[in-house]
């Protein structure tokens, strides 16, 4: 029997960066550093107006529901609405 090893996209940021530089720490200030050299992170460049709060959520609520229909794995509506309200 043998055992498939994880997919990356189940494997959080440290646990990716871990599995393609160990020892990581000792060259980088931080995570985020490290991921972003490794290409597992980067920044996007937006328009200002993507930066209003109102727009920005609305983003990370679709993102959040584009992901829950290629996943298959419904995502509850109250706990999307609760995160939107702590955000706002």
């Amino acid at each position: 029997m043998s055992v498939l090893p994880e997919s990356p996209e189940r494997l959080n940021l440290r646990e990716q960066v871990e599995r393609l530089l160990p020892g990581w720490q000792s060259w980088y200030p931080s995570l985020f550093d490290a991921a972003a050299d490794l290409g597992l992170i980067r920044a996007r460049v937006c328009a200002p107006s993507s930066l209003l709060l109102s727009n920005r959520h609305a983003a990370v609520q679709a993102e959040a529901l584009q992901a829950e229909r290629l996943l298959g794995e419904p995502l509850e509506e109250e706990a999307l609405q609760e995160g939107l309200q702590h955000t706002l």
